[in-house]
């Protein structure tokens, strides 16, 4: 593959979001290509950027008001912003008299990648004065429906979808695990050993889109369950597993109570359970989860943090792999497949009658589009990213 630059397709939110608000926090992994976006942003506008890694710049805020106050007519980005924790309090201050000198907007833009420390700092300090947006891996939209495959073997980080072999992807990927293991994770303060999180993050990849089983991972590291409910916390927070929270609702009917969870990067999953090259994907007994796991993360990466999604399932085997509850209250049901002649259950269209779905849509590897029953559409993910971005 040719390396070459990728717009994405986040970029105009957040130029909308800058000019409407003091500061915007833009959340991703670290390797996701937040820095790249946020001097993309800075062209054309005065602006100052702060990488909160390098000492130097650190040392540069020793006074955070009286260096910020010399450049307050810039958009200051703020790189990595949850390494110095008590910054927040000083941007408010900062805010607020910008506020009252008439600079409504466009003061910060503060990158990080930990939600749950930034969110937490910042949601005290800065209620009010803050927009929040997350840039994900590259979607199908962004690369092209024609790289679809090559964007599921690899995974949508820059660095590994851009590599010239397949070979390289996968060394930049391993890199990427161990770097996070040993570097990154005890950074954000954490005192976990690096191969206990490795053999946790590796477990989860085994059982992608599985419904959590807390006990059955507690005893296989050799841990109590509050253990490894921290451990999930903690790869929920750095954005690097997603947790699918169960649909619900009162139906008379049980249900699910239980979360699924994925490896959000298909490329990550494939790395961790030892997978090469698409080959040795496909004859895996994980093909169908990691297809199921890239879908989805395409599919919320498009809708928006205003969408709620779920899962749906009853323990009489009702099921959808993924419910979508718009804030104007209409209800989309999604199933995945990766059959190009895919079949519903019966449990399938229980299930949209129990939701009371609006829309009903299966998403298969094929590239036409079709109804394969009244009121459900079978879609490429490609054209469904479409509708969805005409939609969000």
């Amino acid at each position: 593959m040719i390396a070459r630059m990728i717009a994405r397709r986040i970029h105009r939110e957040i130029e909308q979001l800058i000019a409407q608000y003091p500061a915007v926090a833009l959340l991703g992994p670290r390797p996701v290509g937040k820095t790249t976006l946020a001097f993309a942003l800075a062209e054309g506008r005065e602006s100052i950027y702060l990488d909160l890694e390098s000492d130097a710049d650190r040392s540069k805020l020793q006074d955070p008001e009286l260096y910020l106050s010399a450049h307050q007519d810039k958009l200051v980005i703020l790189d990595e912003v949850q390494r110095i924790p008590h910054l927040f309090q000083n941007l408010r201050g900062l805010i607020d008299r910008g506020r009252r000198e008439g600079r409504k907007s466009g003061q910060f833009l503060l990158l990080g990648s930990a939600s749950m420390d930034l969110l937490q700092q910042s949601s005290e300090s800065l209620a009010g004065r803050i927009a929040y947006a997350e840039l994900s891996a590259f979607d199908v939209t962004e690369v092209g429906g024609d790289v679809l495959h090559v964007l599921w073997n690899r995974g949508g980080f820059a660095e590994s979808f851009l590599s010239m072999s397949d070979s390289q992807s996968l060394r930049w990927r391993r890199d990427f695990i161990r770097t996070y293991l040993e570097r990154d994770i005890p950074q954000l303060g954490p005192r976990i050993a690096a191969e206990t999180l490795r053999r946790f993050w590796t477990m989860l990849a085994h059982h992608q889109g599985g419904v959590l089983n807390a006990a059955a991972l507690a005893r296989g590291l050799g841990v109590d369950g509050k253990t490894v409910a921290a451990y999930l916390d903690l790869m929920v927070d750095l954005l690097l597993v997603r947790r699918l929270k169960p649909w619900h609702g009162n139906l008379g009917k049980r249900l699910v109570k239980s979360p699924k969870v994925y490896v959000r990067d298909s490329g990550i999953l494939h790395a961790l359970v030892g997978l090469r090259e698409m080959e040795d994907l496909l004859g895996h007994p994980l093909v169908g989860a990691s297809w199921e796991g890239m879908v989805i993360e395409n599919i919320l990466a498009v809708a928006g943090s205003d969408v709620e999604a779920s899962f749906f399932r009853t323990s009489a085997g009702a099921e959808l792999d993924l419910v979508l509850q718009w804030p104007d209250g209409k209800t989309w049901a999604i199933e995945i497949k990766r059959n190009l002649s895919p079949k519903l259950s019966k449990g399938f269209y229980s299930a949209c009658v129990d939701i009371k779905a609006d829309a009903a849509f299966v998403v298969y590897p094929g590239s036409e589009q079709y109804l394969i029953a009244p009121d459900v559409t079978c879609t490429h993910l490609m054209d469904l990213m479409q509708i969805l971005r005409g939609r969000a």
